[in-house]
């Protein structure tokens, strides 16, 4: 006895009476019963455990060719590093020309500046141009001193208006130093620089 695939009658023939649908000779046929439906589960899903996800082959990284970026509060390459202390060369450098001989000896005791050659070097001129700029004012306070007992009240301001203009010339190249300093720019003045070289 064969039974229709379609609507599952019995089928005594080639076609199903009921419906009409040809029936294959051969073995009879049982109809299928349907099938029910699968029960979901009611856990979800086991996920991964953190940190522990399952390797990509074949997959790049997110960031794969890209430059990476360095930590926060290093210094990038080729961008200049502070000091140990905190301080960049280009300050500390520019701080030894601020009260001339006193905070270029500073410099030079203090670590790590007196291991740094560009401040060694900026220290050392500074002493010299302020034992330079004593010297020098000293040595044109006498002759001063001397010449105004003999000379014309004429000559003596002319005298005056010198010692003036060389006490400016020393506070501008005394500023101008700082700011070469404070540049990162090796200024050597004639002579001093060169003996503040060799001393670094």
């Amino acid at each position: 006895m064969a039974f229709c695939a379609n609507c599952g009658a019995q089928v005594q023939g080639a076609f199903c009476m009921r419906c009409g649908t040809p029936v294959a000779s051969g073995a009879p046929q049982q109809p299928q019963p349907p099938q029910p439906p699968q029960p979901q589960p009611p856990y979800p899903q086991q996920q991964q455990p953190f940190g522990q996800q399952p390797p990509n082959y074949g997959q790049q990284p997110p960031n794969y060719g890209q430059q990476q970026q360095p930590p926060y509060g290093q210094p990038q390459y080729g961008q200049p590093a502070p000091a140990a202390g905190g301080m960049e060369d280009n300050v500390a450098s520019a701080l030894c020309y601020l009260f001339g001989l006193i905070t270029g000896v500073l410099f030079l005791v203090l670590e790590p500046y007196n291991k740094n050659k560009v401040v060694r070097f900026h220290a050392f001129q500074a002493i010299f141009f302020s034992i330079g700029a004593i010297v020098l004012n000293i040595g044109f306070s006498i002759v001063f001193s001397i010449l105004r007992h003999f000379l014309p009240f004429s000559m003596w301001m002319i005298f005056s208006l010198a010692s003036l203009g060389l006490s400016l010339a020393l506070m501008g190249g005394w500023a101008f130093l700082m700011y070469k300093a404070y540049n990162r720019e090796m200024f050597k003045i004639p002579f001093l620089g060169d003996l503040a070289e060799k001393q670094a």
